[in-house]
């Protein structure tokens, strides 16, 4: 299977090009300057040219913070951008794989969200993942699954794992928040279930393989229990570590608010796609090991 991708360097599509191989298909990773995607005509170009069986929209403007400030430009980039993504793929007449995100809801509640819940993103990058999960039933409905996902963090790139690392280098103590509670999950985990989802896309045309699933890790943490976790698999193997004071997000304000209830129910995923990621624990332990054997 030849799997189109958008972007080039990003977390996922990092690691579905180190995880695809082992299941016999091929990743086309298309990013700038051939794909951008502010530019239409350069997504129907990039993307038809590849003549893929697949298309993956894994791209995205995922700078939170900075979104508050830039909403033309995250709108254009997760909203439209997806729309395009998905236009390309309904007239290649081919799936879509589209990823979006734990802040399309208002992270309020005591329980894990449901595809069933009411969305209701309190920031411009939330509202903007959501207008692309529109944008993307809009024009390809018929053959899409949308999976959202949080927490994300892998050998690759900046994530909380490797900044948690970086920081015990040289701090004996940090603060983490720990009143907000969600799903760490890798990506090397996403890519696998990414991968299965876009074979079964392509084996069955069953509807209920389409449409809007949560794909996480399993179990759940806040902040400042992940980067306890984060240390105590560094300090195993010799790495560096540090004591977390856990804080509240009043003591650490950021210019968009972070959903307090970032959890995601996965029940609908594995029903339907036969997807379940490994505990959160579980998958995180490799990638410590794997982040601290490059440092040196």
């Amino acid at each position: 299977m030849k799997i189109a991708v958008t972007g080039k360097t990003g977390q996922v599509v990092t690691s579905l090009i180190e995880r695809a191989p082992a299941r016999g298909h091929e990743i086309l990773a298309l990013g700038r300057p051939e794909l951008d995607l502010t530019d239409t005509a350069s997504i129907a170009a990039a993307l038809e040219a590849a003549t893929p069986d697949v298309i993956v929209s894994a791209a995205a403007y995922t700078a939170v913070d900075k979104a508050e400030s830039e909403p033309d430009l995250a709108d254009t980039v997760n909203a439209r951008g997806a729309g395009a993504i998905a236009a390309v793929a309904e007239r290649l007449g081919v799936p879509l794989v589209h990823l979006s995100t734990d802040y399309v809801f208002d992270g309020t509640g005591e329980r894990a969200w449901t595809e069933d819940d009411a969305t209701g993103p309190t920031g411009v990058y939330g509202a903007s993942k959501l207008a692309g999960e529109h944008a993307v039933l809009a024009a390809h409905a018929g053959n899409s699954a949308i999976l959202r996902t949080a927490w994300v963090y892998s050998p690759f790139g900046a994530n909380f794992v490797k900044t948690m690392l970086r920081l015990a280098q040289t701090r004996d103590t940090l603060g983490v928040v720990g009143d907000q509670r969600g799903n760490p999950t890798s990506a090397l985990d996403i890519a696998d279930g990414v991968l299965k989802v876009a074979e079964n896309l392509i084996a069955d045309s069953d509807p209920a393989l389409r449409g809007v699933f949560h794909m996480t890790a399993a179990g759940e943490a806040s902040w400042a229990e992940f980067a306890e976790a984060i240390f105590a698999a560094s300090a195993r193997h010799g790495g560096p570590a540090a004591h977390v004071n856990a804080i509240t997000t009043a003591d650490y304000p950021t210019p968009a608010r972070r959903p307090a209830n970032s959890r995601l129910d996965c029940g609908k995923l594995a029903r339907t796609h036969g997807v379940a990621l490994p505990a959160w624990r579980d998958a995180l332990g490799p990638i410590v090991v794997r982040l601290l054997a490059e440092a040196d």
